[in-house]
Order: structure tokens, then sequence, then C-alpha cells
């Protein structure tokens, strides 16, 4: 059993999981990264833990989690890679059906999924856009008339928020005060 507090970083052994290190600390017990069973929350008072090599926790150590949610918002915010968004279950399984004034003229049935994807796939390139255009050596006042025109975008969207199944994931026009 250890007697001392272990930081982020403090290599441990244990009687069940053998090698590990300690990736966070909480108020009553470690999460710690074992070799053979990966990350592993054991109680501070476990008695089948023991220390190998003490890293004292200074304040400006950063933890596993922290780096980890950083990493997932720079890759969400600087790639085409963006989380699921899901249709709303309504419309699962129907056709769009675009009718041409001229009866005489044929019609185009399209899997409402497929359309749903393409507005997705508008909204986050938009989204991409946008944070390009923030981390660009563009002048503040040119950079704000490009969000204002990507603004008026979302705005011109917001007819198709209807097919998404979570408010989130809507387009957001300028708001009229």
């Amino acid at each position: 059993m250890i007697s001392l507090e272990l930081g982020i970083g403090s290599r441990v052994k244990h009687k069940d999981y053998k090698l590990g290190v300690v990736v966070q600390v909480w108020a009553d017990v470690y999460d710690i990264t074992f070799i053979e069973f990966g990350i592993q929350q054991l109680r501070k008072d476990d008695p089948d833990l023991d220390m190998i090599d003490l890293v004292s926790d200074p304040e400006d150590r950063v933890s596993y989690s922290a780096i980890e949610k950083a990493l997932r918002q720079i890759i969400l915010d600087y790639s085409d890679f963006h989380p699921l968004t899901e249709i709303g279950r309504k419309w699962m399984g129907g056709t769009l059906v675009l009718q041409p004034h001229d009866r005489s003229l044929q019609s185009k049935e399209i899997p409402i999924e497929t359309f749903f994807h393409k507005i997705v796939m508008v909204r986050d390139r938009l989204r991409l856009m946008e944070q390009r255009i923030n981390a660009s050596a563009l002048s503040t006042e040119d950079k704000v008339n490009l969000q204002q025109y990507i603004t008026r975008i979302y705005g011109s969207l917001t007819t198709f928020n209807v097919l998404f199944d979570e408010k989130a994931d809507y387009f957001v026009g300028e708001k009229i005060c």
C-alpha cells in the first residue's frame, strides 16, 4: 500500500495488473494505465498497489484526459472530420421527390438520407472555412466581413434544420434583435 500521494506519471506495480503509470489523479482514486490491462481505476488505499517511482504532482502538470480532450478539439476544429450527425427519425427511409411544374417531364427521387448527408457536408465545410478564416492572417475587418457572409449562408440553410435529429446540429443564421 502507498502512503504518499502519487502524481501523474508515477510508476506503480500492482499484484494483479503488474506494471503501470498513473495518468489521472482523482479525490480517492487513480486512473492507471497498465501494459496488459489498459486503464484501470484503483482506490488510493488499494493494499495491492506499490510505488516504483514517485512523481510529485506539480500544479502545471497536464493530465492524460486534459491532453486527450484538447487533441479531440483540435481534430474537430482543424480537419474535415466531424462526428456523425443523425437525421431525424421521422425522415429515415424517406424519399425526396422533385416534381417539375411541367407534368410531362420526369420527376426525380432521391433517398432523403443521401440529400441529408450532402447538407451536412455543406454545413461541416462552412464550419471549417470559418475556422480557417479565424486562424488566417487576414485583417480583422476582412475576417469580420467573411464571417458575416458565412452567417448569411447559415441563415439561408435554416430551412433544412427540420431534417436534423438534434437541435445542436442546426444551421443558425443572423439573429435579429
